[in-house]
């Protein structure tokens, strides 16, 4: 599907959280920009602990979340790859074989699976909690404990200033302080003490920055919640009086199976005393004097972010404007290589299968940062650019887009080697490298920088064959454009294409 086919967004949206802990799927119906959810599911599938000692997710973790996955799959068949986004969080940025784990996944969703950076599982969090709750003005910190990981969040409507994913959840501290269901003084005080220790890195600038209000959105805290007000100890909001009250009790209970009576669900008693101590150790850290629940959570964020792109609305959009100002790109220089890299793309896209909206979005990005790196040296620039696309912090993207991002931008010039793609499966190698092509062209296009149009040109290609005719006298009136043309074949005989230049 390319952009041009966008005339008749999806009904139906459907967002898969792969989380650490549990899995949760949400489908929704999008009515006037609005979105009425119709289905949830959700599974504790704790993929977090089926990682070994070498961070290699075990094959029973995995057959656990492909069974999950493909009942999942079952209420996703027939919907448009457009209306559909899966993530996976801090098990899988963690697990040494995901790449492995999400093909497998990919073969029984029929639907691509891409794992998200934490400060990017952060942003979405925020998005889908500020949508469920009422548009007030004013600071708002949201907390999000998850299976491996702990998103803070301080912003405003729907606009985010502070971000910060934390390497600490409800299953890793279970399998380090919990691990035989006992709950005593010492666990607990050794499990607050160790958060206490990863908030130090945001503490002072959380507390500078400030809030009027704190909303948690995750099923650690929607449990505390709930027992706290099952002992009638608040009405359901959570302060530190109550906490400290919590954690008495629960040392006295000594077991997580005593938690059953306090109405905690059985699947999960395991994780309980470890969310609550990451929980009471942002309270005492962060200076939190309230908090409420909230319903919306990642899968939410994810519907919205969907929204967002189907309406023209694309976070990505920004942040691609933001480096290009941050690191200051010239723009117009940019837009005409995009604009001749788009020109040849249109009439071989179907033929080289890099017809996607993707793909599109891929070939218009990396033509606009590609001489991002120019901002730390000339010499070496494309390498310069690919690393900042790969390793800074991008809302709305995942790291695999990312990773092909970068990977265009470092292949837009010189040497054309085998080396750039061999982070990619065959597939994706191949597919990549038609779009290189097509970047390495439009910036070969554009070289004398004066912003012209794209030039008239009659674009054929089969297999590893490009074939470009241009006007009669185009060449000739540019022989130093003929000179790169031939340098260029050069680079790109060494990948086995094969680049034919023809006047007509």
């Amino acid at each position: 599907m390319t952009a041009s086919d966008n005339a008749n967004p999806p009904e139906l949206l459907a967002a898969i959280d792969m989380g650490s802990n549990s899995f949760h799927m949400v489908v929704a119906r999008q009515v006037h920009g609005e979105i009425r959810t119709l289905e949830k599911m959700g599974e504790k599938v704790q993929l977090g602990a089926g990682l070994d000692e070498n961070n290699y997710l075990t094959e029973e973790a995995q057959q656990r979340a492909l069974d999950c996955l493909s009942r999942f799959a079952q209420r996703l068949s027939g919907m448009p790859q457009e209306a559909v986004q899966i993530v996976g969080t801090n098990a899988l940025r963690v697990a040494r074989n995901a790449n492995s784990f999400i093909a497998r996944a990919e073969e029984v969703l029929g639907y691509p699976v891409e794992i998200i950076a934490g400060r990017e599982e952060a942003r979405l969090i925020y998005l889908g909690v500020s949508h469920t709750l009422s548009d007030d003005t004013g600071r708002r910190l949201v907390v999000d404990i998850g299976g491996g990981s702990t998103e803070f969040i301080i912003g405003e409507r729907f606009e985010t200033q502070a971000l910060e994913s934390l390497h600490m959840g409800c299953v890793s501290f279970r399998n380090r302080y919990f691990p035989d269901g006992k709950i005593s003084r010492r666990q607990m005080d050794q499990a607050v003490t160790h958060a206490s220790q990863e908030l130090l890195n945001i503490r002072s600038r959380y507390r500078e920055l400030g809030w009027h209000s704190s909303v948690g959105s995750s099923g650690s805290i929607k449990a505390v919640a709930s027992v706290l007000s099952s002992l009638r100890i608040t009405d359901g909001h959570i302060d530190l009086k109550s906490m400290r009250e919590l954690r008495r009790r629960l040392i006295d209970m000594g077991h997580v199976r005593r938690l059953a009576d306090l109405g905690v669900r059985t699947d999960r008693q395991s994780i309980f005393p470890a969310g609550f101590a990451i929980l009471l150790a942002a309270f005492e850290s962060l200076g939190i004097e309230s908090m409420t629940y909230a319903d919306g959570a990642l899968r939410e964020g994810l519907l919205y972010d969907i929204l967002g792109r189907i309406q023209h609305e694309d976070v990505r959009e920004r942040t691609i404007t933001a480096l290009q100002e941050r690191y200051h790109l010239d723009q117009r220089h940019g837009e005409a290589v995009e604009a001749s890299a788009i020109a040849l793309w249109q009439p071989v896209c179907r033929d080289w299968d890099i017809d996607t909206l993707a793909d599109e979005e891929l070939l218009r990005w990396g033509c606009r940062l590609h001489e991002i790196g120019l901002t730390i040296s000339h010499s070496q620039y494309h390498k310069h650019g690919a690393y900042l696309l790969r390793y800074s912090d991008l809302p709305g993207f995942t790291q695999q887009f990312q990773l092909e991002l970068a990977t265009l931008v470092r292949g837009h010039r010189r040497k054309f080697s085998t080396a750039i793609f061999e982070n990619f499966s065959p597939e994706d190698a191949t597919r990549l490298k038609r779009l290189c092509v097509l970047v390495r062209l439009g910036v070969l296009l554009q070289h004398a920088r004066n912003y012209d149009a794209p030039p008239v040109v009659v674009a054929q290609a089969s297999g590893k064959r490009l074939q470009l005719t241009f006007e009669e006298d185009w060449l000739s009136e540019r022989p130093l454009t003929l000179a790169d043309f031939e340098n260029e074949r050069e680079y790109l005989a060494k990948q086995g294409f094969d680049l034919v230049i023809q006047t007509r």
